[in-house]
């Protein structure tokens, strides 16, 4: 299951998320294009959040550095398609300055939530995953009903569902911690934890907004959708070929 767009536009350009994601592409760029992998280890022992080396009181800023790194392309694109289906909503809603203050504020949750789950690890955590899973948690308690566009596929099976915001994310959440649970402790792969610890970061952090706009009186104004016109994409023109 690949969420790749949502039904929700926003109402003004969003800069921050924007300058967000084209900030990881161009440290991405740079970190990779001129080094050598031993160089790349070393950016990552000193800029990524290291568990241990925090619990030794070291390295205190690597809860901001690592979430502008990435270990590969797909991390990368995976991390900034996310940003960019609900970054922009919370943007909009929150305004440029506090979601951006929001989306630190979350990534380093994220962060402390992952040294909190290994704290003596001492492999680097890198990644603006732990922030965009803040950007979710925040995204389904203001717009629990707006839809998202699901790519699934199953070996030769593939087709795409719109489905309401709480059944995706809620979804990656619960998978988030099942597979936090049934990690391996110390070991190196997805920080799991980081991912769940972020998203409820986002979830709380938004709430005294959410109260601000009316809490559960927003939602019955909305029904749970976004408070505009919903984006209505038109079906594709490529035609389709009886058996």
């Amino acid at each position: 299951m690949l969420p790749f767009r949502d039904h929700n536009p926003s109402t003004r350009v969003p800069y921050v998320t924007i300058a967000l994601i084209l900030l990881n592409i161009l440290i991405f760029v740079g970190s990779y294009a001129l080094q050598t992998d031993r160089e790349i280890n070393r950016i990552f022992a000193e800029y990524g959040l290291i568990p241990a080396r925090l619990y030794a009181g070291d390295g205190l800023t690597t809860p901001i550095s690592s979430m502008f790194l990435h270990s590969g392309f797909m991390h990368l694109a995976g991390n900034m398609l996310f940003l960019w289906i609900y970054g922009d909503n919370l943007e909009d809603k929150l305004g440029h300055v506090p979601f951006l203050i929001f989306y630190l504020l979350c990534g380093i949750a994220a962060g402390l939530a992952q040294y909190a789950s290994q704290p003596l690890s001492l492999v680097p955590m890198v990644g603006a995953s732990g922030a965009i899973a803040g950007v979710m948690g925040g995204y389904i308690l203001l717009f629990p009903k707006a839809r998202v566009d699901v790519f699934v596929f199953f070996i030769v099976f593939f087709r795409i569902f719109p489905l309401p915001a709480w059944v995706t994310l809620g979804f990656w959440f619960g998978v988030q911690i099942f597979n936090g649970l049934n990690s391996a402790a110390g070991g190196g792969g997805v920080a799991h934890w980081a991912h769940a610890g972020g998203f409820v970061a986002g979830f709380v952090l938004m709430l005294p907004f959410w109260f601000m706009i009316g809490s559960t009186g927003f939602w019955k104004r909305t029904e749970g959708h976004p408070d505009h016109p919903e984006t209505q994409y038109k079906r594709s023109n490529i035609p389709v070929v009886k058996r």
